[in-house]
């Protein structure tokens, strides 16, 4: 394979692009909007599954490797691009979960580094949160990245390859076939073809494949978040409770998220989510109750039926792959499943079992 058209320009299709560059094959991205600017932009940015325990083993494999690579791709984005993704081992903070017993058995099984602490340790480890916590599960390795910063330092490494040709605001509008093989694509700017297409358009995915009679099982899920400024260092870990988390960056900003709905591919932000989001933040962080956001915002998901991403060739229509449907991991999971496609595509060995992955597996003829 010489040549690959690569729908869709967020961390999937950013990361399957590099992948594809460093193994000698000519690239062509195409994104409808500008680069990284949709829900790899949008997301808080956690290199973790907000409950890896719930999530079956397709997940946890992909998560696994991605987590001990973050660290490597962050190093080598920096050395390349000068712009640092900031990846931060802040460690993350469970606070009086219900599952506590369910997920020690997972972490024991896995040879997870969770731990459980006390009331006096967990406001050791985070003086700044609410009073009334009695305990929490603690996994001091676990990271944050930076994803605006991610994606400008992926996108400058991109472009410093010769072969490689980004097109953005460019929806793309159909894909193309000659003699039973998918062989390009059509865009509101032309027409291009390559020996391979990759499908990597996060919750749109699956309106191209429809055009071909396929149905996808992802679909667009709205989530918003805010976010305040205080002084670097004044929160020092991520800290989960009842869904809504806390990240802090390394400047002092703080997100807090996120709301969790299905209404299409609106994006709009609403009062009804900044308020409760807001009230969420005061229950963690007491101190936020007194301040305003600075920013409020909102992305859109790639649900999929148990987050299980599709990652493959499409056997009915050879020429067409997939890597889509990342849910709420698609940060999480994008090194692995992006090197996993890639292996695939130039017959390497795989990073991971490839089965749970293959498109055989999640679509029906519409």
């Amino acid at each position: 394979m010489r040549e690959c058209i690569v729908v869709g320009g967020g961390i999937i299709g950013g990361l399957t692009a590099l992948n594809l560059l460093q193994q000698g094959v000519s690239v062509t991205l195409i994104e409808r909007q500008a680069f990284g600017r949709e829900s790899s932009w949008a997301g808080g940015g956690i290199v973790s599954p907000l409950y890896p325990w719930r999530y079956p083993s397709a997940i946890s494999a992909l998560a696994n490797w991605s987590q001990g690579f973050y660290p490597h791709l962050a190093q080598q984005l920096l050395a390349q691009t000068g712009i640092d993704p900031e990846v931060s081992a802040t460690g993350l903070m469970w606070l009086d979960h219900a599952e506590s017993e369910q997920a020690l058995a997972w972490a024991a099984d896995r040879q997870q580094p969770l731990a459980v602490l006390s009331a006096a340790q967990l406001y050791q480890q985070v003086p700044r949160l609410a009073p009334g916590f009695t305990q929490a599960l603690w996994q001091a390795d676990l990271a944050n990245v930076r994803n605006p910063r991610l994606l400008s330092a992926l996108k400058a490494r991109l472009l410093q390859f010769a072969d490689f040709t980004l097109h953005e605001h460019c929806p793309v509008m159909g894909l193309q076939q000659a003699k039973g093989r998918v062989t390009g694509v059509q865009s509101v700017k032309g027409e291009w073809a390559a020996d391979a297409v990759v499908l990597a358009a996060g919750a749109w995915s699956g309106d191209l494949l429809a055009q071909m009679g396929w149905a996808l099982p992802v679909q667009p899920v709205k989530g918003q978040m805010l976010l305040y400024k205080s002084e670097p260092g004044w929160l020092s870990s991520m800290v989960l409770y009842q869904g809504r988390y806390a990240i802090p960056r390394r400047d002092g900003h703080i997100l807090i998220g996120s709301t969790l709905e299905y209404a299409g591919y609106d994006k709009t932000t609403t009062l009804d989510a900044a308020k409760s989001l807001a009230a969420s933040a005061a229950e963690l962080l007491p101190e936020l109750a007194g301040q305003q956001p600075v920013l409020q915002w909102a992305g859109l998901r790639p649900g999929s039926p148990e987050g299980v991403p599709v990652i493959g060739q499409v056997e009915q229509l050879p020429g067409l792959w997939l890597n889509v449907g990342h849910f709420r991991n698609g940060l999480v999971l994008a090194p692995a499943a992006c090197r996993l496609l890639a292996d695939l595509m130039l017959q390497q060995a795989p990073v991971v079992a490839p089965e749970p992955y293959a498109p055989a597996r999640h679509l029906q003829l519409l």
